[in-house]
C-alpha cells in the first residue's frame, strides 16, 4: 500500500444518511458489536458496529507497532476486550476516551501489518454503521515508513498549546496543578472493580476543595473527567497556569510482592530501587499504549531538564516531598515504611515547577484499596497534603528571600 494511499485513508467522514436523524441528539455513537478475527491468507479482520457513523481517522505507529483509529465519538462501555480480540495478530487493545468529543482504540500487534482496505457504510433507514479494516502481514521497513501520526490540524489531539505564561503577580494566591493520573483509554491499574484513574479522579477533586478552603491557593487540575491526557500535556498545562506546585496523584497495583501506605516520588535520571524503576516505566508506557508517537523524542533535551532540574528545582520538590510525608504521617498515622523515592517520572520534568508524584496506596494490597474508597481516610489524607504543602509553602517563601540577595 502506497504512504499517498495511507494519507488518503487519514481522515474519512462516514455519510450520514436519513436514519440518522433519529439518533441520540448529543451525536455521540455506541459500540455494539464486533472486534478484531483473523482471516484467510493471514489477513486479520476488524469489524466495529456502531449505533450510528461518526467521523474517524486511523493511522499506524512504530515501537510497538500498533493500529490506532480515532473517533468523534464513540461510547465503548459495552465493549471488553475479549470481545473486541479474537485475533492472534493482535497482543492487547485499549478503547475509550481520549479528550472532550473524542474516543480513540488501540491496537497493539503482534508483527507488521499494513491497512489494505478501511471503509464505513451507514444504514440509510437504521443510521447504524459498520466500520471494516483489512490488515495484511508485511515487513517492518514498511510498516516503519508508513507509521507515523497525520499531519492534520483539525484533528489534534494533543491537548498542549504553545501559549507564554503571563508575568507573576507576587501578590497572587500560589498556584497548585493537580494531576490525576491516567484517564479515558488509560484506566490505569484494576482491581475489584475499581481502576486508578476513577479514585484519583475523585479524590482530587476533595483534595482540590481542602486546599482552595486555605483561601491561600488557587487549584486547577490537568483533568475533570475520565479522558485521556499526555503526560506532555499535563506539564504543559502547568506551564500554560503559570503553577507554582505540581501534584501528580496515583494509587498503583504491585504485580509482585506487598507494599502498604503511601509513597512520594521525586525526579531522579536514575531510580532510587528497582520497583521505583519498574513503576516509572509503566506510568511512562501509557502514553506509547495510548497511541501517542513518540518517536521525534529527542533525548538530548530531556537530559538538558533534568540536569536543569538539579540546579534549583529538585532541591525544592525534595523539600515539598519531605513536608508532604509528615502531613500525611501526622493525619493517618503512617506512610509507607521507605514513604521518599525517585524515577524518571516523565510527569515531574518540569524544569521550574517544583513537582512530586504521590501513590497514595497500592491497589493490590487489600486494606489500601479498602482506604482509596473509604471518604473517611480520603479526608485525612487530604488534610495531610494540605498540612504539607501549608509547611513548605512558608519555607519556600522564607528560602526564596535568601536566594535573591
Amino acid at each position: 500500500m502506497s504512504r499517498e494511499f495511507f494519507k488518503t485513508l487519514a481522515v474519512c467522514l462516514a455519510t450520514l444518511a436519513g436514519g440518522a436523524a433519529a439518533q441520540d441528539s448529543s451525536g455521540l455513537a455506541y459500540y455494539e458489536a464486533g472486534g478484531f478475527s483473523d482471516a484467510a491468507r493471514g489477513k486479520v479482520d476488524l469489524t466495529l458496529q456502531l449505533s450510528q457513523g461518526v467521523p474517524w481517522r486511523l493511522f499506524t505507529l512504530d515501537d510497538p507497532k500498533r493500529l490506532v483509529i480515532d473517533f468523534r465519538e464513540v461510547d465503548w462501555s459495552r465493549a471488553d476486550e475479549a470481545q473486541l480480540d479474537q485475533s492472534d495478530a493482535v497482543r492487547q487493545i485499549r478503547a475509550g476516551a481520549l479528550r472532550p468529543g473524542w474516543t480513540r482504540m488501540v491496537a497493539v500487534l503482534d508483527h507488521a501489518m499494513a491497512v489494505e482496505q478501511a471503509v464505513m457504510r451507514a444504514d440509510p433507514d437504521s443510521g447504524k454503521a459498520s466500520l471494516q479494516v483489512m490488515l495484511r502481514a508485511t515487513d517492518d521497513h514498511s510498516f516503519a515508513q508508513s507509521a507515523g501520526l497525520p499531519n492534520d490540524p483539525s484533528w489534534d489531539l494533543s491537548g498542549a498549546t504553545q501559549l507564554r505564561p503571563k508575568p507573576k503577580d507576587p501578590d497572587a494566591p500560589m498556584v497548585i496543578m493537580l494531576d490525576p493520573g491516567h484517564g479515558g483509554i488509560d484506566p490505569g491499574a484494576q482491581r475489584s472493580g475499581v481502576n486508578e484513574a476513577d479514585l484519583m479522579l475523585r479524590f482530587a477533586f476533595e483534595l482540590q476543595e481542602v486546599l482552595r478552603r486555605t483561601g491561600r491557593y488557587q487549584v486547577l487540575m490537568t483533568r475533570n473527567s475520565d479522558v485521556f491526557v499526555s503526560l506532555e500535556a499535563r506539564v504543559a498545562k502547568a506551564h500554560q497556569a503559570n503553577a507554582d506546585l505540581f501534584i501528580s496523584l496515583h494509587a498503583d497495583a504491585l504485580l509482585e510482592g506487598q507494599a502498604h501506605g503511601a509513597t512520594i516520588y521525586t525526579l531522579s535520571e536514575e531510580a532510587s530501587d528497582a520497583a521505583s524503576q519498574a513503576l516509572a516505566e509503566r506510568h511512562n508506557r501509557s502514553d506509547l499504549l495510548a497511541g501517542l508517537d513518540l518517536s521525534g523524542t529527542d533525548d538530548r533535551v530531556a537530559q538538558v531538564l533534568m540536569d536543569l532540574a538539579r540546579l534549583d528545582n529538585t532541591p525544592r520538590s525534595q523539600a515539598l516531598a519531605t513536608h508532604l510525608i509528615g502531613g500525611i504521617k501526622n493525619a493517618l498515622g503512617q506512610v509507607h515504611k521507605r514513604p521518599l523515592r525517585q524515577a524518571g517520572f516523565s510527569v515531574l520534568k518540569a524544569a521550574d515547577i517544583p513537582s512530586v508524584l504521590i501513590e497514595l496506596g497500592f491497589l493490590s494490597t487489600e486494606q489500601d484499596l479498602i482506604n482509596l474508597q473509604d471518604p473517611v481516610w480520603r479526608a485525612g489524607m487530604a488534610a495531610g497534603i494540605r498540612d504539607g504543602v501549608n509547611a513548605w509553602a512558608l519555607e519556600d517563601k522564607a528560602l526564596s528571600r535568601l536566594r535573591r540577595q
